[in-house]
């Protein structure tokens, strides 16, 4: 294997009572690398962070871990020889420990410098002071920087993260997953983060992964998985958006029912094929003089933005997003325009 990556996961499928959950999946992550795992409730995702973890076994394939194998369908290396760290979305801390106790639990007894471990990690994880704190004289942000703390206190070789802000209010949880990030990063410690949240994902992330029933749909940085997505799921499934039905004018121009648009994508099917084109919120503006009308049937303010859901005249809804001084109201008639310079299509398939 690669000595150029931390983990690789090769052709891996797993389960349940041989019931397979995760199908011939591979990916692999360098030293450092920061990744997250999203995808529809029930897809695998923290099933594949068992498995990676040493928990469950494989049906098939092969994981590796700095260049050493450490699971196949016959080979198990066991939990606590992976040197890998948890973090759960409970912090799983002990209540009777202090916070110090907590974060110096992980480590091994006969570890000569541990106390000099667990300052180090208080002051990473900004809890200087609090070392003779107990859980539950802590605020959620806090024990979930002990839980961290004590992941990273043996100096795992990778973090697994699962839903681990979950818990928390909005504000908070953008915070400290920024805070995490930078942790990580000053550490350079790799990590993959299991969450429902696109916008925590996107934000930690250097990498992403989107999981549909146990099979890996796109594994790629966040800017191409929403500019470039690798197929209807991920187009549908990765920010907002509504695809349309249009067809190929010519190799980098489709017309829709809001108007002709000129890619700098070259797509290579037949003129007039059917396609279906992806139109974000933000690929829309408004324009008083297009010819192209919409009727405003909701609006979400939102501070700096506002979103319209919008009624074509074909009955098809869309959205735009506009500056919120753009402000019209519900029920009235705008125009218009596109923005968009990428545009992605697909084959229509009600129309091969």
């Amino acid at each position: 294997m690669s000595s150029d990556y931390l983990l690789e996961a090769h052709n891996i499928s797993c389960g349940y009572g041989g019931n397979a959950v995760i199908h011939d999946l591979t990916f692999r992550m360098k030293q450092g690398q920061i990744a997250s795992l999203i995808g529809p409730s029930g897809c695998g995702k923290t099933t594949l962070l068992h498995v990676i973890a040493g928990f469950q076994g494989l049906y098939s394939g092969s994981i590796y871990l700095n260049s050493k194998c450490v699971s196949t369908a016959k080979t198990l290396v066991s939990p606590e020889r992976r040197r890998i760290g948890m973090v759960f979305q409970d912090y799983a801390l002990f209540p009777h420990l202090t916070v110090a106790s907590n974060i110096r639990f992980g480590l091994p007894k006969r570890q000569k410098n541990r106390n000099q471990i667990v300052g180090e990690m208080l002051e990473l994880t900004g809890l200087t002071g609090y070392s003779k704190a107990y859980p539950h004289e802590l605020s959620g942000g806090q024990q979930q920087r002990v839980a961290l703390a004590r992941a990273l206190a043996p100096e795992p070789h990778l973090l697994l993260m699962d839903e681990p802000f979950s818990n928390l209010d909005a504000e908070l949880r953008t915070r400290l997953s920024l805070d995490v990030r930078d942790i990580l990063k000053l550490r350079n410690t790799s990590a993959i983060l299991v969450t429902h949240d696109q916008s925590e994902a996107f934000a930690m992330a250097d990498s992403v992964g989107i999981l549909r029933e146990g099979e890996l749909q796109q594994w790629d940085i966040p800017y191409n998985l929403y500019h470039e997505p690798a197929n209807r799921f991920v187009a549908g499934f990765i920010g907002r958006g509504v695809l349309l039905p249009g067809k190929l004018l010519s190799p980098d121009r489709v017309e829709t029912e809001l108007g002709v648009i000129s890619s700098n994508i070259t797509y290579h099917w037949p003129e007039q094929q059917a396609i279906e084109v992806l139109i974000r919120p933000d690929d829309l503006i408004i324009d008083p003089e297009s010819t192209i009308k919409a009727t405003i049937c909701d609006k979400i303010f939102a501070g700096p933005s506002t979103l319209y859901r919008l009624l074509l005249n074909s009955g098809r809804k869309i959205e735009l997003l506009a500056p919120s001084h753009q402000d019209y109201e519900k029920d009235s008639s705008v125009g218009l325009s596109l923005a968009a310079a990428n545009v992605i299509a697909f084959k229509n398939p009600t129309k091969q």
